[in-house]
């Protein structure tokens, strides 16, 4: 099973032009079976290049064969009508048992810009078994809410852990809402973080979770384990950073771990000014 993690910048690429269509082209070029998307815009005037369309609607139609789960970090009135989105975009052809949709914490920061930040949750019914597929972007310019987003994704881990030890219904049977519904330790988080490895938010994701089977583990390390994360930022002379280096992630935990065969980062596409990143994981 392949998954694709990718911050397309709204289709923006590192030569400055937004041409979706060429976003679009390099996912198909690597024929995800899930597609996990960080900076999508819906009719969200102002974005530099952008034309205020609907990505999602864009997106959705040209992978028919998935199935799009949007989640909106910012959402306000645009001003000719309406709602201007800007958020994480998950599409599959994995079967999806359930959504969740978290919004991440924005503790005060003064002086520094900084934007609403949410993750995009799916529960998949993978060829072996429920697989929880997460993805997100964390805060560029503040450290303090990267940390504390840092952190309450892997709270976040924690207490589905504990919700799988203790999964037993707790009454109201006849209500289908409160129906158990597999949620398991297994589970990939990915997407734009922001961070370099080593840093206190990378740090504060790979802390251990008890039981030990359950944290959060780097992909990266997982698959290439004697060699350095290769650069997903700096590359194809987008106007930032003056430097290549990794910030976009693949974490993986549970039963995920043992199914890792491959995890690479696309250094040739330029369609934004991240790099696209594709983990294999192993069906049999």
């Amino acid at each position: 099973m392949r998954i694709m993690s990718w911050n397309i910048q709204w289709g923006r690429g590192a030569d400055g032009r937004v041409e979706l269509a060429r976003t679009i082209e390099a996912i198909r070029d690597a024929a995800p079976d899930i597609i996990c998307l960080q900076e999508v815009a819906r009719n969200f005037d102002g974005l530099e290049g952008g034309d205020g369309g609907d990505e999602l609607q864009s997106l959705a139609s040209a992978f028919a064969a998935h199935t799009p789960v949007f989640g909106a970090a910012v959402d306000v009135a645009r001003v000719s009508g309406g709602r201007a989105q800007f958020g994480n975009l998950v599409l599959t052809r994995v079967p999806i048992v359930q959504v969740f949709r978290h919004l991440l914490p924005s503790p005060p920061d003064p002086g520094v810009p900084s934007m609403q930040r949410g993750c995009v949750e799916v529960v998949v019914s993978a060829p072996f078994g429920p697989l929880r597929v997460l993805t997100t972007h964390l805060e560029y310019y503040s450290g303090a809410q990267r940390l504390a987003q840092a952190k309450a994704l892997r709270a976040l881990q924690q207490d589905v852990v504990a919700s799988f030890i203790d999964h037993s219904p707790k009454g109201k049977d006849s209500n289908p809402a409160f129906a158990a519904r597999p949620r398991p330790a297994a589970a990939v988080l990915c997407g734009d973080f922001n961070c370099e490895p080593g840093s206190l938010a990378y740090a504060a994701l790979a802390e251990a979770i008890f039981p030990t089977g359950a944290s959060w583990h780097d992909g990266w390390l997982l698959a290439n384990p004697a060699t350095p994360h290769a650069p997903t930022v700096g590359l194809h002379g987008a106007e930032w950073p003056d430097r290549q280096y990794c910030c976009d992630y693949f974490w993986v935990a549970g039963e995920a771990c043992t199914r890792v065969s491959g995890l690479r980062v696309d250094a040739l596409t330029a369609a934004s000014d991240h790099q696209p990143l594709i983990l294999e994981l192993d069906s049999d």
